[in-house]
């Protein structure tokens, strides 16, 4: 008989594995219902129907008249605003990150307090939403875009540096290793051997980061923090569902050509 027909023994059942897995889920199910439980649903209204019958004619049917007039208050001029503030957002704070991601990458400190501390810190500007520091920032210097661009650059700050801390931290040593064996001191070996092997994560990390802020731009004009998400709350407040159509539509061919554009501009360059 061919000893490769013969069938393995089943392996053994590992059932501290398997109580486990039972119990995470057995407590997720408790969770979910739980949270369920805190919910005050008051039920669907009679007028739901014919609410939503309102929304979906109006989206279909969009206010094409919007799209350009010429008063610097249409579609196309609120988009380039809102490009303009996820533009300055992210690449004003591309360039302040980079200290903050050296601060931050453990392998350059030889104390491992602090890379530590940097890296609390860019965890404290992280925990910020980006509405809380836009309603901040709109105290401080008034509605408008430059308070959008100065969330978007405060909360940047730190996920780009967090970015650019592992893309640090992930980098070959022979680089470093060669400029020190050939008597460079430390602006050299980071001008002449970290950023150049850094330079496609730095330009990837950017184009990834301008794409989420433009998503986040069109969200703090919601708070008055300037770009498209004014006009579209304005929109919504008054129930003008085929103007929320044409600026839903906008909004879907702007992330769409931006995607595109960064993604091209990634093969390109990295």
């Amino acid at each position: 008989m061919d000893t490769s027909m013969k069938k393995l023994p089943p392996k053994p059942v590992d059932m501290k594995k398997r109580l486990l897995h039972w119990g995470v889920a057995i407590i997720t199910v408790v969770l979910i219902i739980w949270s369920c439980t805190g919910i005050d649903f008051g039920g669907i209204k009679e007028t739901a129907g014919q609410i939503a019958g309102a929304i979906f004619a109006g989206i279909f049917h969009p206010d094409w008249s919007y799209v350009y007039n010429g008063t610097g208050e249409d579609l196309v001029s609120q988009l380039w605003e809102t490009v303009c503030i996820a533009f300055l957002g992210t690449f004003i704070s591309a360039i302040i990150s980079l200290p903050f991601a050296f601060w931050a990458a453990h392998t350059k400190h030889k104390k491992w307090y602090v890379s530590r501390t940097g890296k609390i810190v860019l965890a404290i500007i992280r925990s910020f939403p980006e509405i809380v520091l836009a309603l901040m920032f709109i105290k401080a210097v008034g509605p408008g875009s430059a308070a959008g661009v100065l969330a978007l650059g405060f909360h940047s700050v730190g996920m780009l540096a967090k970015l650019f801390s592992e893309a640090i931290e992930n980098l070959d040593d022979g680089p470093n290793e060669a400029v020190t064996a050939a008597g460079g001191s430390k602006t050299n070996i980071v001008m002449f051997a970290t950023l150049p092997n850094l330079l496609p994560a730095l330009i990837s990390n950017t184009l990834y980061r301008f794409d989420v802020s433009i998503r986040s731009a069109s969200i703090l004009g919601l708070v008055g923090a300037g770009g498209i998400g004014y006009p579209l709350i304005i929109a919504l407040q008054y129930r003008q569902w085929n103007r929320v159509g044409i600026i839903l539509l906008g909004i879907i061919i702007m992330v769409i050509v931006i995607d595109w554009i960064s993604g091209w501009i990634r093969k390109k360059l990295v």
